[in-house]
């Protein structure tokens, strides 16, 4: 790969030096990743975090700011970097030289690695031409029109709608549920329906979750359809074709989450849709020394928690590669999920790879902190931020090793 010219060069490196880390992207992947590479291997690792933002966005609770529920929670990458004691590059990695060992920015800066973790996301775009395309980065303020819609008369009929493909359902029921809440506390009766691909409500989570859901979803007066493939058409007013059986529903507004694509930079391999093949250590397949974490890989399921456990998978190899002396735990699949309702919320836990584990559900949390997500370093180390935000000092780094699950002491809820 050519060296453009003008840009940085990169030295090589002495076996005196640390190992170098290079971790791409500050979503929850990658500040989880830097985390634990902190906490597991400092000593050994020069730690560089690559992003363009400015913040880490805490955006799970996106969907509850249009509801005055909660509001997106922003954290400076520069504090983030320096707690970590990593430097922070103000750019986005355009491209890999997998054989050189360099990333080159969109800036143009060439970047020696030693080890490489991609944490680059996935971008969500529109998956219907006739819908409100709701998305966590810009679905606030289209929701809101929605919501004045709904209070004046205006839309009586609605369809919240998961489209197929990777991604994660959780914020379809959340919005079709505040949904339902706020238009009865405006004294409208609407007629909301979800569609999404699954079997059962948020199977996901395992049959005692599943039917608790269900039971929610009734209590609201919201209608469901699993097994299904939805298309919209455009006519006076807006129709939801359900495949398989071509069943119409006429509806005056349809909310649809968006279709995923993966960011993996030239010089990766991809698939067709752009997301990245690893193993279960996040080790991306045929390229040494790189590895891949968060919503950007190979895996069905979008979400947070799993991008956190991705990362921390992907982080002891790394620590291992290093030169530390520890057994690398493959990536498990723990789903931990908080369902936000009208005034309350349901907690759900299921452990995927636990055969005969049929999740559990509660009205209070089975982890700590009780964030809706629950990465084992990102979670603690946020909750120290917020801490000390709010008036309480605290180390931030303190609370970097601690999460605790709560499963075996919390009653479940009964359908």
């Amino acid at each position: 790969m050519a060296r453009p010219r003008g840009a940085p060069s990169v030295r090589a490196m002495t076996s005196s030096e640390h190992h170098r880390v290079i971790i791409a992207g500050a979503g929850v992947a990658g500040i989880e990743a830097l985390l634990a590479l902190r906490a597991l291997a400092g000593e050994r690792c020069e730690l560089t975090l690559v992003d363009a933002q400015p913040d880490f966005a805490y955006r799970p609770l996106a969907v509850a700011e249009p509801f005055a529920r909660a509001t997106v929670r922003r954290y400076p990458l520069r504090t983030i970097a320096r707690d970590a004691g990593a430097t922070l590059v103000a750019d986005t990695v355009a491209a890999v030289d997998a054989g050189e060992r360099v990333v080159v920015t969109a800036g143009g800066r060439r970047l020696r690695y030693d080890a490489l973790l991609l944490a680059t996301g996935a971008e969500s775009l529109p998956a219907y031409e006739h819908a409100l395309n709701w998305d966590e980065r810009s679905g606030g303020e289209r929701l809101g029109g929605l919501l004045r819609d709904i209070d004046e008369g205006y839309a009586r009929r609605l369809a919240f709608v998961h489209p197929p493909g990777p991604g994660w359902p959780l914020p379809a029921y959340e919005l079709a549920l505040l949904t339902a809440h706020h238009a009865r506390g405006m004294g409208m009766d609407p007629q909301i329906t979800l569609v999404t691909g699954e079997v059962a409500p948020l199977a996901v989570f395992g049959p005692r979750a599943s039917a608790a859901i269900s039971a929610e979803l009734r209590r609201a007066k919201v209608g469901f359809h699993g097994c299904a493939y939805a298309e919209v058409e455009r006519g006076h007013a807006a129709t939801v074709v359900l495949h398989p059986g071509m069943r119409r529903l006429e509806v005056d507004r349809v909310v649809a989450l968006p279709r995923l694509r993966g960011r993996a930079p030239d010089g990766i391999p991809a698939d067709a849709d752009g997301f990245v093949s690893v193993d279960a250590h996040g080790a991306v397949a045929g390229v040494p020394h790189v590895w891949a974490a968060g919503d950007g890989i190979a895996f069905p399921v979008k979400f947070g928690g799993l991008a956190a456990e991705q990362a921390d998978a992907a982080a002891e190899s790394i620590a291992a590669a290093a030169g530390l002396h520890l057994r690398p735990e493959p990536f498990r699949p723990v789903l931990r999920g908080q369902l936000l309702l009208g005034k309350a919320s349901r907690f759900m836990h299921h452990a995927a790879a636990v055969e005969g584990d049929e999740g559990t559900v509660a009205d209070h949390p089975l982890w700590w902190p009780p964030g809706k997500v629950a990465g084992r370093r990102l979670a603690p180390y946020l909750a120290a931020r917020d801490a000390a935000a709010g008036g309480a000092p605290r180390d931030a780094m303190a609370g970097v090793e601690v999460r605790a699950d709560l499963t075996g002491d919390l009653e479940t809820v009964s359908p």
